[in-house]
């Protein structure tokens, strides 16, 4: 993909998250979840590590290399004609300029990158060296002259036996996220928890990324609760293999 496309599907997608409250980015995994996303009229889309992963036989949690992540993406990115965001992990081991090199040379305009660092036995990023992270990839991304959006995510809450434990301690992340040059923070494991959400899209300025399931929850009470950015990780997935069970259990007998 050319850099000028490159560069008008960032500033799109940037536009989209002032335009939408909340942008939905339905989360898929090939070229024809994407297709079917976009042809259902969503203006944005972003890939899913968990389900990309399930979707080529690969584990999740880094278990593609980064240049497998890339050829995986690339295809489906070509395949639609809306701005696509890449959920990264933790960055697969590498520096945030060969990150963002990477993901825009495949014309991909937006990451996710959290703060399990699988490669190194699942231990957690410290808040500052997480935010000096998200901090390097927005200074590749300006110097790269593309509005790369970094969705930045704590997996705080999901490492946590009582989410509301870490709460002061996930705010913390978040704002220093958000100082560091995140577009958006993604506290994930707190979808459920109308309390939890409240705090955290109360404690920053940039829209608060929410997991939600397709079919189970509600995109009002998500705008009610100040929620600015709705992904699916892997639960649209999960939701069709178990439509799709249904649909074929009768011939299986």
């Amino acid at each position: 993909m050319d850099l000028r496309t490159t560069v008008e599907r960032a500033q799109r997608l940037k536009q989209l998250h002032a335009e939408y409250k909340p942008l939905v980015l339905p989360t898929v995994w090939d070229v024809w979840s994407a297709r079917t996303a976009a042809d259902a009229g969503f203006p944005a889309l972003t890939i899913g590590s968990h389900p990309l992963a399930d979707s080529r036989g690969a584990d999740d949690h880094e278990g593609q290399t980064f240049e497998e992540v890339l050829a995986a993406v690339g295809p489906i990115i070509a395949a639609v004609d809306v701005p696509v965001s890449v959920d990264l992990e933790a960055g697969y081991g590498q520096e945030p300029a060969d990150l963002i090199a990477g993901l825009t040379e495949v014309g991909g305009v937006g990451l996710n990158i959290e703060d399990t660092v699988h490669s190194e036995g699942g231990r957690v990023r410290s808040t500052q060296e997480h935010a000096h992270y998200i901090a390097g990839l927005r200074a590749a991304a300006d110097d790269a002259g593309i509005p790369v959006w970094v969705n930045g995510r704590t997996d705080l809450f999901l490492h946590a036996e009582n989410a509301s434990d870490v709460l002061d301690e996930a705010v913390e992340r978040l704002r220093a996220m958000e100082q560091a040059g995140a577009d958006s923070v993604y506290p994930v494991r707190i979808q459920d928890d109308d309390d939890l959400l409240t705090a955290v899209t109360g404690a920053v300025a940039v829209p608060v990324n929410s997991t939600a399931h397709p079919v189970k929850h509600d995109l009002e009470r998500f705008r009610r609760l100040g929620v600015g950015r709705i992904t699916y990780g892997p639960l649209l997935q999960l939701a069709m293999t178990g439509a799709m069970k249904d649909m074929l259990g009768s011939w299986a007998r």
